[in-house]
C-alpha cells in the first residue's frame, strides 16, 4: 500500500475518531497546527526498526516544531509481534537516557487490553487502522495535562464513550479507515 494512502487513512482516523470522539483531548491542537509527523515504516526486521526509531528520535531532537510522531508499521499486523517491538522501543529510550524527553503510546488494529474481552468496545480506544507507535514529548504532555481538568478521568471517560457507541459500530468505523488494507481487526 502506498505511503500516501496509509498516511491519509491514519489522518482520517485521527481526525474523525480520536479527535471527534475526544479520546485524546490534546490531539486537536496539534492536528490543527500540523505539528504531527507521520512516518510509514515498511520493515519488520528488528535491526531496521531499531535504526528507524533512533532516526525518528534524532529527527524530533532537531525539529522542535514537530510535537509528536506517529510511526505507522503496516507490516506488523500481529498484535503480539507489535507489542514486542513496542517493548524494544521502550527499552531503547531508557538505554539512551531519553525517558525524560520522550514517552510512547501505541495503537493496533487488534489491540486488546489485559483482562478485557477481545470484542469489548473499550479496546477501540487503542485500535487503529494500522499498527502505530506514538512518540510524544514528555515536556509538552506535562504542560497539556496541567491545563486539563481531571486528566485521570480521561481513560474512564473514553471507556464509557466506547461502550455507548458499541463494538459493531466501532468496528465498521475502523474498517472504513483501513482503505484497501487486509489487516484484520479481530484476532
Amino acid at each position: 500500500m502506498k505511503h500516501t494512502l496509509i498516511i491519509e487513512n491514519t489522518r482520517a482516523w485521527l481526525e474523525h475518531f480520536i479527535i471527534a470522539e475526544n479520546l485524546c483531548p490534546f490531539a486537536h491542537k496539534e492536528f490543527a497546527r500540523e505539528t504531527i509527523r507521520y512516518a510509514v515504516l515498511e520493515s519488520d526486521d528488528e535491526n531496521e526498526i531499531y535504526d528507524q526509531i533512533v532516526s525518528e528520535l534524532s529527527y524530533l531532537d532537531k525539529h522542535k516544531d514537530v510535537q509528536t510522531t506517529l510511526l505507522i508499521w503496516p507490516e506488523l499486523d500481529t498484535f503480539e509481534v507489535f507489542l514486542s517491538f513496542v517493548g524494544m522501543a521502550e527499552m531503547m529510550i531508557r538505554s539512551h537516557g531519553l525517558e525524560a524527553a520522550y514517552q510512547l503510546a501505541h495503537f493496533h488494529p487488534q489491540y486488546v487490553f489485559s483482562g478485557v474481552a477481545i470484542d469489548a468496545a473499550e479496546n477501540y480506544t487503542n485500535r487503529s487502522p494500522y499498527p502505530i507507535l506514538h512518540i510524544l514529548r514528555v515536556e509538552e504532555m506535562a504542560k497539556a495535562l496541567e491545563r486539563y481538568k481531571n486528566p485521570e478521568m480521561i481513560p474512564e471517560n473514553n471507556i464509557a464513550r466506547m461502550n455507548k457507541i458499541g463494538s459493531a459500530e466501532l468496528e465498521a468505523k475502523l474498517r472504513s479507515w483501513q482503505g484497501k488494507s487486509d489487516i484484520k481487526t479481530k484476532p
